[in-house]
């Protein structure tokens, strides 16, 4: 029963805590419409921009999720299966043929394949161990080419959308200091409306590229990560056939 007291308490709190945060966001809500209402024709065209790039990166950032979580799916399948296979498999008879592990063993297979059914003086021997290798790297750059479509405006995201929100500002607090001039009153309740509503731009910029610069340092680990792994997966397949047909 102790215990039981203790939770319904806990709960309690928590739900007066939940109904004062919604009570704030609501009043900073009502606050910020206030504000975006006032603004001026150049603070409205950067918040646009700003809310185009916003938006752009954010939806680049749900699809580079959805990328890695399928690629890390799919490798740990195909890596597995693999490595449990002796030999030199067929690449159509391992599983989760999406994976940038597989396309870098079908590049490898095929020239191997190329060699193998070539007219030598040895049939069935390997002629160039390094045309393989040479074939399974260029898969992999091309792979980690193919993760990296999108990140330069992530890049351009978090670089750009601050300076273009200190430009709405800048523009704003101008023409706050142009309107006391012209009212004639030095007085911070004049000018103070004006340098809210110029602020806003600099938060919108924020807003829009902390996001983007912190997944984009992530996803840059990822690919770096995945780069890697295909190589050292380069060699331990270069290593396989080398194994199994010198």
């Amino acid at each position: 029963m102790c215990y039981v007291g203790i939770a319904q308490k806990i709960l309690s709190v928590l739900r007066a805590i939940a109904i004062f945060l919604f009570a704030q966001i609501l009043l900073v809500a009502s606050n910020i419409t206030n504000i975006l209402l006032e603004t001026g024709w150049v603070a409205r065209a950067v918040l646009l921009i700003l809310l185009a790039f916003s938006v752009i990166s954010w939806a680049m950032i749900f699809q580079k999720l959805g990328v890695f979580s399928r690629i890390h799916r799919e490798s740990t399948q195909f890596l597995h299966i693999f490595r449990a296979t002796r030999g030199v498999a067929d690449p159509r008879a391992l599983a989760s043929a999406g994976s940038p592990f597989a396309s870098v063993y079908a590049a490898g297979f095929r020239e191997l394949q190329s060699q193998l059914a070539a007219t030598n003086p040895h049939p069935g021997k390997l002629k160039s161990m390094q045309a393989v290798s040479v074939n399974m790297q260029l898969a992999a750059a091309d792979e980690v080419r193919r993760v990296e479509r999108g990140m330069s405006w992530m890049a351009t995201t978090g670089s750009v959308t601050p300076f273009i929100g200190l430009f709405g500002t800048v523009w704003g607090v101008m023409d706050a200091f142009s309107g006391l001039g012209s009212a004639g009153a030095a007085s911070l309740r004049v000018v103070a409306p004006g340098i809210a509503e110029a602020l806003v731009t600099t938060a919108a910029g924020l807003f829009a590229a902390i996001p983007a610069v912190i997944f984009y340092n992530q996803f840059l680990h990822n690919i770096r990560d995945l780069g890697q792994r295909l190589d050292n997966f380069a060699m331990e397949v270069a290593a396989q056939i080398e194994k199994t047909y010198n």
